[in-house]
């Protein structure tokens, strides 16, 4: 998987690639899925949720630019795949997932595997968590068309926020957003991409407004 579907389309970060080889991806699917595990390919996990295919996850970590002090929040813990491959890179992952049946496997899958620096909880990932922020990065696993103004609050200055842009009706563009200063953000686009929606009281398929946020 890591040297046919990552390497070879261009992304070099060992530690990327060794946190990617490192994690068992079969034991975040279903069990009828396993023998397609490491093929490049989401695959349902239930709750009309996918696990996302193993070159976004890698494009989309590489794309955050994790540190080893990071703390990380994701929104749409799915099977908790990509909170596992976090956990190897950065300090401490906090994930939100709103279907609570995914999150309490996710939660079971984690503890399993003996990551123990990844905190998972039912809810709104639209609205962040503000109570353990400011984050060093967010990742959000589904789309909408802005992103949501809570997570741009908790984006510490010098943060990056990676998530997919755009309707459901067309492929959504990749962005990556940085946390220049207190009220300034930097946008930058990487290709297109599609993801599930954004589902909750921030991440509704409409435009809110921008408040006086400048990117």
């Amino acid at each position: 998987m890591v040297e046919q579907q990552i390497r070879s389309r261009g992304i070099e970060l060992e530690p990327v690639l060794k946190a990617m080889a490192e994690v068992p991806r079969e034991r975040f699917v279903p069990r009828r899925y396993r023998s397609q595990a490491y093929e490049d390919t989401a695959l349902p996990i239930g709750g009309g949720q996918t696990i996302t295919q193993p070159y976004l996850v890698a494009w989309m970590t590489v794309l955050l630019r994790p540190h080893p002090h990071d703390r990380v929040l994701e929104v749409g813990t799915g099977s908790g795949y990509q909170a596992a491959v976090l956990a190897r890179l950065v300090d401490e992952v906090f994930t939100i997932e709103r279907v609570d049946e995914l999150a309490a496997r996710a939660r079971h899958t984690l503890a399993d595997l003996s990551v123990d620096n990844v905190a998972v909880r039912s809810g709104d990932g639209s609205l962040g968590w503000a109570g353990v922020a400011p984050f060093d990065g967010i990742i959000v696993t589904a789309g909408a068309l802005t992103i949501p103004e809570p997570l741009l609050e908790q984006l510490r200055v010098g943060g990056r926020l990676v998530m997919p842009l755009g309707p459901q009706s067309a492929p959504q563009t990749l962005v990556r957003v940085t946390r220049t200063s207190e009220r300034r953000y930097r946008r930058e686009e990487f290709g297109q991409v599609r993801f599930v929606p954004l589902i909750g009281e921030e991440g509704a398929d409409e435009a809110p407004s921008r408040g006086d946020f400048w990117f």
